[in-house]
């Protein structure tokens, strides 16, 4: 019988991995060939780029084959760290569990599109007030980033909750 957490677990990966393959669906044929358009007095502005590089393109300069090996063959043992991390954590807070799985699906929802896209992602949505913008990132980079919070929420320590005398 599968227990409670793992299926949870894997429900909420399969999840964001799914929603993100489909946003990048959209994006793609709703944007493709399109300039880009603005949504709350541009607060929220939408276009259709290939990043060859992670988060934010950082390391889109890097030469080819050593991006090919950090960005599509090192992110598998990346994620399957982060699964191991699920599987020794089992026990642990659902804080922590979920944070584990939206960074696991926000990294497989990235890797997949990196694959079936010659090694880049789909990026199409960026924020911003004014003069200050986001790059431009998708739904698996926030996924990642939500990860990253709620594991940093879940792992603190116990002493920081407390109250200063």
């Amino acid at each position: 019988m599968v227990q409670r957490p793992l299926l949870a677990f894997c429900l909420l990966l399969v999840a964001c991995i799914g929603c993100d393959h489909a946003s990048k669906q959209a994006a793609a044929s709703l944007l493709a060939d399109a300039p880009a358009f603005a949504l709350a007095g541009d607060a929220v502005r939408f276009e259709l780029v290939s990043n060859p590089g992670a988060f934010l393109s950082i390391g889109a300069s890097l030469p080819e084959p050593l991006r090919h090996l950090l960005l599509i063959g090192m992110v598998p043992l990346m994620i399957s760290l982060v699964c191991l991390c699920f599987a020794r954590a089992a026990r642990s807070s659902r804080l922590l569990l979920v944070g584990l799985a939206l960074l696991a699906g926000g990294g497989f929802g990235n890797w997949i599109d990196r694959l079936m896209n010659g090694g880049a992602v789909t990026d199409f949505v960026s924020v911003g007030l004014g003069p200050l913008r986001t790059g431009i990132f998708n739904l698996a980079d926030v996924a990642v980033i939500a990860g990253v919070g709620l594991v940093v929420l879940a792992t603190r320590p116990k002493d920081a909750e407390a109250p200063a005398p």
